[in-house]
């Protein structure tokens, strides 16, 4: 039974691998994505430090030397770009990890066994969800800092937090839609008829037919996250200096703009190829775990 059971979950799962791959744009957004983070993981081989000055070549127009030219202290942007990338996108990976799992713990309970339980998170849901987003991440971002905590001194972790705080309420309003439905279904009916706990009806039963809508979601989130976290520090509250992020490079560019447009035009485009790059991989699972599809391939 068991090993029935494995080829029926590896012949699902190259299914789902296959009608991903057959999407066009979702192949390119991955290896655009893997180019990205290759390319953030490796910055330590970069020709410049991202931090090293040379006020007398600054404003270089992008040459062969300096990529993407130099800003106003005669840093290489080409550098800065690539460490901000390496910022960015640990901020949008670790944040949406966190909100996701918390999101999918309080959807889960909630929805699995309703009652009072369901109301009392939901009511905290919707509390989180009337918060003014930027107001708040602006006040938790400065509270978070003025802590003595070693880790808190870490602008990177600081943001994570914030940011997941935040962004936790849409996937468990998923789940617990989710859940609402499977706990309902007969293959339900018949676990707790079998004496299956309610921890392992949950985790075997109901939580892996929610995978799909919960990767997509993942991946809307870490677009927002990265969003979120270019913005925060376009304001100057995000990842602190001298800590180079996409958000800041912006930031710092704003009043150079029209001396020095590379500087805005550069961190600008990255922002935008990494989150279109995420949208359509959420595109590519969307599709590839749509259900209806899958049952007609495999008809």
């Amino acid at each position: 039974m068991n090993e029935l059971q494995t080829i029926r979950e590896q012949s699902m799962t190259a299914l789902i691998t296959r009608r991903f791959f057959k999407h066009k744009l979702a192949s390119l957004a991955i290896a655009v994505l893997a180019i990205l983070v290759l390319a953030s993981v490796f910055a330590n081989f970069t020709r410049f430090s991202p931090m090293q000055q040379n006020p007398t070549n600054n404003f270089q127009q992008p040459n062969a030397t300096h990529w993407f030219g130099t800003d106003e202290l005669g840093r290489d942007v080409f550098s800065r770009i690539l460490y901000g990338g390496r910022v960015s996108l640990t901020v949008g990976l670790f944040s949406t990890f966190f909100s996701i799992l918390l999101g999918v713990i309080v959807g889960a309970l909630s929805g699995y066994f309703g009652g009072w339980l369901d109301s009392a998170l939901m009511r905290v849901t919707d509390a989180f969800l009337t918060f003014p987003t930027i107001f708040v991440l602006i006040i938790l971002g400065a509270f978070l800092r003025e802590q003595q905590l070693f880790i808190l001194q870490n602008s990177v972790f600081v943001v994570i937090i914030i940011i997941a705080t935040l962004s936790w309420m849409w996937p468990a309003r998923l789940v617990r839609g989710l859940f609402l439905v499977l706990r309902e279904k007969e293959f339900v009916s018949a676990s707790v008829a079998l004496g299956g706990s309610s921890a392992r009806i949950i985790m075997k039963h109901i939580l892996p037919n929610c995978i799909g809508p919960i990767l997509v979601s993942g991946t809307l989130q870490m677009a927002s996250a990265i969003i979120t976290e270019s913005g925060l520090s376009y304001l100057g509250f995000g990842v602190q200096p001298p800590t180079p992020t996409w958000g800041s490079i912006l930031s710092t560019a704003q009043n150079q703009v029209f001396r020095a447009p590379w500087l805005a035009f550069y961190p600008g485009v990255m922002i935008f190829i990494t989150v279109m790059a995420i949208n359509y991989i959420g595109d590519g699972l969307r599709d590839a775990f749509d259900p209806y599809v899958i049952h007609t391939e495999k008809q």
